[in-house]
């Protein structure tokens, strides 16, 4: 029987599952990795750390399922975009990795476009903190003498990719979130290298998510007991673009909502769609001739986590949400809830501001844990909205949607969002497993076990969450406060 494994490099953990040739989950491990926050706004991991927790996450694998293990096919790759892994000529990490949600290069993001005037049109994307090249400026600036030494930048999954192949691939969804990529032509743009100080011999080789990209390194191979044949990596995805092609997001109109640390909105177009100055991500998919549009807020279940961690609730997300339920079950008392603005790490889209802070807005002495929840969720969904606002103006709106992330446990607040973005929102079975699944379909893309079609299938439908009409009324008006919250810090 063939497997497939699929490992995804997260935030919070690495995870890896492994296959077989039906898509049967066999088993699964995982390894938490520390973020490291050194200085406000600033986010760093130590990518030794991604490394070790692959390792781990295998071999919990392993484990549980070592006879399955043994006929490994394929290796599929995910990971966390935009951060930056910097590597000097013999492949040491010079640095640690400066994370997606980090916020440091406000203005070396101002600089990107006053060197490159034609810089929307060249990237069809906005310059953000968050992303790659405004990183290696802020490194150029600050650390000169380590910025002489970088020769090449990975994104985390490449990191991995190299660990286990000794090869430097990326993929071209992951790449498009560099700044450095040409995204209708799927290839770096010089002008985008020059105008951040870099050069084309920095960059990855790129392929196709579903192409093979390098192969497990004998070394490799040996300390996994997998010896005697050749095992293909994919070229491997974006975690939001493996998260489609796990669901099956794959033509023009797919789309998915993506509750975990942040969320996404997502969908997937035969195009390459832009719209920067309203901060959209024009992106590649993960696929051959297939592009997506995504808009993000950088806090979503994590602004839950952090209430309860706030409120004594610790841990207890659930039964935090339950509060907010029965707390809003009172019309009354819902619409006079307290409003939150959940830009508790900044935000991206629409305002594109690290700087954004979060607040609430009419608390009173009566509002208690749940009040307060209730207002997170809401918040979170106002935020969403703001996003879906932007993929409309595009001509990007999705046609269908699936939920995917730890967030989509909550049937309720699966039922707000639908309420709020007056969009039916679809669970699949296995929503929880996301990008490492869609990695582990490109590792059976790569080994040949099928087509697009036939792989990238769509789950079963666990559950339907139909807008609420009269609940979306009622939402709207308090949408209309919330949108006149934010203003630009300073």
């Amino acid at each position: 029987m063939a497997t497939f494994l699929g490992i995804d490099v997260g935030t919070s953990s690495v995870k890896a599952i492994l296959v077989d040739e039906n898509q049967r989950l066999i088993a699964e491990g995982s390894a938490s990795v520390e973020v490291m926050r050194p200085r406000p706004m600033w986010s760093e991991q130590n990518p030794e750390d991604w490394w070790n927790a692959a390792h781990a996450a295998v071999g919990r694998i392993r484990e549980l399922a070592a006879s399955d293990f043994l006929e490994l096919q394929a290796i599929g790759l995910s990971g966390q975009q935009h951060s930056a892994t910097l590597l000097d000529g013999h492949g040491s990490v010079l640095r640690p990795a400066i994370l997606w949600n980090d916020g440091r290069c406000g203005r070396e993001c101002a600089e990107l476009l006053e060197r490159i005037p034609d810089f929307f049109a060249r990237a069809s994307n906005t310059t953000m903190p968050g992303f790659t090249a405004p990183k290696l400026l802020w490194v150029a600036r600050h650390e000169p003498e380590l910025f002489a030494k970088v020769a090449k930048v990975l994104l985390p999954k490449d990191y991995l990719r190299y660990r286990l192949s000794g090869d430097y691939v990326s993929d071209r969804s992951d790449s498009a979130g560099t700044l450095w990529l040409d995204i209708g032509r799927r290839e770096w743009d010089d002008v985008l290298l020059q105008g951040g100080g870099m050069k084309h011999s920095q960059m990855p080789d790129l392929v196709e998510g579903s192409e093979v990209s390098a192969f497990l390194s004998t070394e490799v191979a040996a300390l996994w007991g997998l010896t005697g044949r050749k095992i293909p990596i994919a070229g491997g995805g974006g975690d939001n673009a493996s998260s489609a092609v796990g669901i099956g997001a794959v033509s023009p109109g797919d789309g998915f909502l993506s509750l975990g640390t942040s969320g996404v909105l997502f969908v997937s177009t035969d195009r390459l769609v832009s719209l920067p100055e309203r901060t959209l991500h024009g992106f590649c998919h993960a696929l051959p001739q297939r592009w997506h549009g995504m808009v993000v807020a950088l806090s979503a279940a994590s602004a839950l986590s952090w209430l309860g961690a706030l409120t004594g609730h610790g841990h207890d997300v659930a039964g935090l949400i339950e509060k907010a339920k029965i707390f809003a079950s009172d019309p009354a008392r819902r619409d006079a809830a307290p409003l939150f603005l959940p830009y508790l790490a900044g935000e991206r889209t629409p305002h594109n501001d690290p700087n954004a802070t979060a607040k609430f807005d009419g608390l009173r002495a009566e509002h208690d844990a749940g009040a307060l929840a209730y207002a997170v969720l809401e918040g979170v969904a106002f935020a969403l909205a703001d996003g879906l606002d932007v993929l409309k103006a595009a001509s990007a709106a999705p046609r269908t949607c699936m939920l995917v992330g730890g967030g989509s446990r909550s049937a309720y607040w699966n039922g707000l969002l639908a309420d709020v973005l007056d969009v039916s929102l679809d669970l699949p079975e296995g929503a929880e497993i996301g990008a490492a699944f869609g990695a582990a379909r490109l590792a059976m893309l790569a080994g040949g076990a099928g087509t697009i079609e036939t792989v990238c299938r769509k789950p079963a439908i666990r559950a339907r969450f139909e807008p609420d009409r009269d609940n979306a009324a009622a939402l709207a008006g308090r949408r209309e406060r919330y949108v006149h919250m934010y203003s630009p810090a300073g």
